[in-house]
């Protein structure tokens, strides 16, 4: 469908790609739906031709200009991310050691009451000494439960609350979460062990909750706020003609979005491991808590900012219902038969309504064939994310076991847990420089580096660093004075007893996963916004970061290799792990990534999630629901029930629409009293029910004086059509040949 937007003095109408937005005029409130003028595309812009997007003529590729919008949604996750890192990075200590020796005999500086490990080099906070396997357990507890909780906030965001709401709900989880960690933390609780670990497990289950509603639809929210486009050519001001291509700007985002996490993360981490360490962990659980406070009042300045979403009902039930009907022929138990018959090319055909006769349609089958093809993009990246757990498995050991590598190797005075923040250290200064140099520069020498290819980088350099931190669990175990028992290595004075390895020897394990990240986990997350049904975002997004918790039930699985002296063969299966998904990874999606255009630029569906609503609109407009006569435009006024101002305004040349709704050109047009009569002739409504709906452009004199008759039986319908054509009009009349003039409409 054209895209371009109708300037006016007053309230005017920007249509773009099936979604239609309201922009206010300078002097009025903007609505919850602006957008910045930046994004409306002109008149001249064009769909690109294939010789523009491919071969040795192509255009540039250039992103769209990010609003500002998107730096304040990504300020709250700066925020989130800062409370939630802030916290996870002190599980490992709080768990893994014990309370330091009552002075005088524990080392210099260190607190018994708050777990301060003290300005000693080798002086490591603790609470409640339960050792590093259990506090591997329940990181990895921690991980699961955190992504699978987004499936119930994804879920809870498409179907009932919408994305901004659901947000806010999980923000105020998350801050009582952090305020029961706050308490687990206080001297009278943390030398209590025993109701220490239980405070401290419900502020994780609390506060892991928060963030599960609040990861999936922070990720979608942060690119809702740029409008969702095709691939379009456009002149420069310079003259040069480039494609503007969303997934570019929707990359863009994501890599900036993902800086703002990493900045939280690493200030999080930081801060919070010396406050752990010279001051105790209730100061360390307290200041994320503070932080995280400032998001609700963001959330408030944006409420009618914001480019929001409403939920669209149940839409993730007839995705599902589309899939189990496309395969209700095609199961076999014999894997060759069952691959032959999912890969004919046929597969999602047979769910499209126009393939299938309406007697014959199921009654939740109320969507288009563009939708069926959203979802069928939908369930391809899914599948792509399959492989996922396989790259998680080798992230996890981030926050778990390199942490605990790093206690065992000389600190000269810097906590162990500050050393994993040079992996967002590494974020914040290789994110800018891939999107400024590497990115473009690639796409000047003809290199589509698409997210296929970026994902299998990742694996493979996740691998890498694994192997990286086999060797150096190597050489531990060579240099300990303890030997194969490096983590139970302590002095006299319950200070640990190292190996001479500088714990600097880390770094390139944290920068090769550093650049894993960048080209895996940022590309999961564009994938997942950008491969989605719009009504299907955020549990698209869900399920991405579910793969995390599948991960973390693995791990937990192979959590008997994260202790001493099996260490080395814990690093080492990760490394495999991942260099074997990546391998297959790009063995099955090859295909896929050869089709990455066509399905970045599909038209998009349209789904009724209210099957009653869908029997109404069926029986009033009949099974083909007015497409013959109708444009895609004002269908889909038709479809939405569009308010008055904005219905009377919906004029769209290019696509053949020449007035309000397109009414076809007749040789002697019949004049109508409104707008309203002339489309009950049009597409044969009963006078009530078109009453009803919200597209009614008479002005509201008009409908004060309105009649309310009985709708027509059907065997009287035509002759009644017959007669409200021959009635003489009164007051104003609009000839459907031509763009109705503006009239003075009543506020929606």
């Amino acid at each position: 469908m054209a895209t371009q937007a109708v300037n006016r003095s007053s309230d005017s109408l920007a249509i773009r790609d099936t979604e239609v937005t309201v922009v206010k005029s300078d002097a009025e409130k903007p609505s919850k739906n602006i957008i910045p003028a930046s994004y409306n595309l002109g008149l001249g812009d064009e769909d690109p031709t294939e010789e523009e997007l491919h071969g040795p003529t192509a255009l540039r590729r250039v992103s769209a200009p990010i609003p500002w919008s998107v730096y304040t949604v990504a300020f709250v996750e700066l925020c989130e991310r800062f409370s939630y890192y802030g916290t996870q990075v002190l599980y490992s200590n709080f768990v893994n050691h014990s309370l330091p020796l009552p002075a005088p005999y524990g080392p210099a500086g260190s607190h018994h009451n708050t777990g301060a490990g003290g300005s000693t080099s080798q002086g490591v906070s603790g609470a409640l000494g339960k050792g590093p396997e259990t506090a591997n357990g329940i990181n990895t507890f921690n991980t699961f439960w955190c992504y699978c909780v987004p499936l119930l906030g994804a879920y809870v965001a498409d179907e009932y609350w919408g994305r901004y709401k659901t947000i806010c709900w999980s923000i105020g989880f998350a801050i009582l979460g952090h305020v029961i960690l706050v308490i687990s933390a206080i001297p009278p609780v943390i030398t209590n062990t025993n109701a220490c670990f239980g405070v401290f497990m419900l502020g994780v289950i609390v506060m892991g909750f928060g963030t599960g509603g609040f990861k999936p639809n922070i990720s979608a929210l942060v690119v809702e706020q740029i409008p969702a486009v095709n691939l379009k050519v456009r002149t420069l001001p310079s003259g040069e003609r480039v494609v503007v291509d969303p997934t570019i700007t929707q990359s863009r985002i994501y890599h900036y979005f993902y800086l703002f996490i990493n900045i939280g993360a690493l200030v999080g981490q930081i801060g919070m491991a010396y406050a752990e360490k010279y001051v105790g962990f209730w100061l360390s659980f307290l200041l994320p808590t503070l932080m995280f406070m400032t998001t609700p009042f963001v959330m408030w300045w944006g409420r009618h900012r914001y480019r929001q979403s409403p939920p669209q009902g149940s839409v993730t039930s007839k995705a599902v219902k589309a899939f189990m009907y496309v395969m209700r022929e095609r199961w076999s138990w014999n894997p060759f038969v069952f691959w032959k018959r999912t890969h004919d090319g046929t597969l999602w055909e047979s769910v499209k309504p126009s393939n299938i006769e309406p007697r014959f349609r199921p009654k939740w089958m109320t969507f288009d064939d563009a939708w069926v093809d959203e979802v069928r993009r939908g369930f391809a990246a899914c599948a792509v994310f399959c492989w996922y757990p396989l790259y998680w498995l080798a992230y996890g050991q981030l926050t778990n076991n390199f942490t605990s590598q790093a206690s065992t190797m000389t600190l000269h005075g810097v906590p162990n847990d500050v050393v994993n923040n040079l992996d967002p250290f590494a974020l914040i200064i290789f994110i800018p420089i891939c999107d400024a140099l590497l990115y473009p520069g690639l796409r000047k020498m003809g290199i589509q580096f698409t997210a296929i290819k970026k994902i299998t980088a990742g694996f493979w350099l996740a691998a890498l660093a694994m192997v990286w931190a086999a060797v150096i669990q190597y050489y531990i175990y060579k240099t300990s004075p303890c030997g194969t028992d490096a983590n139970n290595c302590y002095t006299e004075d319950g200070s640990v007893n190292p190996s001479p390895l500088n714990v600097w020897a880390q770094t390139g394990c944290y920068v090769l996963v550093a650049f894993s990240e960048i080209f895996a986990s940022i590309t999961s997350l564009e994938y997942a916004y950008s491969k989605a049904p719009r009504n299907m975002r955020s549990l698209v997004q869900a399920i991405s970061l579910f793969t995390n918790a599948i991960s973390a039930a693995i791990a937990e699985a192979l959590n008997p290799l994260a202790k001493d002296p099996l260490l080395i063969w814990n690093y080492g299966v990760f490394a495999v792990l991942a260099f074997v998904g990546g391998c297959g990874f790009i063995w099955q999606f090859w295909q896929l990534d050869m089709e990455e255009d066509a399905l970045n630029n599909l038209p998009e569906g349209h789904v009724e999630a209210n099957e009653k609503m869908a029997q109404f609109e069926a029986a009033e407009i009949g099974p083909v629901r007015g497409t013959p006569t109708l444009c895609t435009t004002c269908h889909i006024s038709a479809i939405f029930r569009l308010r008055p101002m904005i219905a009377s305004e919906m004029q769209m040349p290019g696509n053949g629409c020449i007035g309000c709704l397109c009414f076809t050109p007749q040789p002697n047009p019949p004049a109508y009293s409104n707008p309203n009569q002339a489309l009950r002739v049009r597409i044969k409504l009963p006078r009530r029910r078109s009453r009803l709906w919200l597209f009614q452009l008479q002005p509201s004199a008009q409908r004060s004086k309105a009649s309310h008759l009985s709708p027509a039986p059907e065997n009287a319908h035509t002759a009644k059509v017959s007669r409200m054509s021959q009635r003489k009009p009164r007051g104003p009349t609009f000839d459907v040949t031509t763009p109705p003039a503006r009239i003075p409409l009543a506020a929606p």
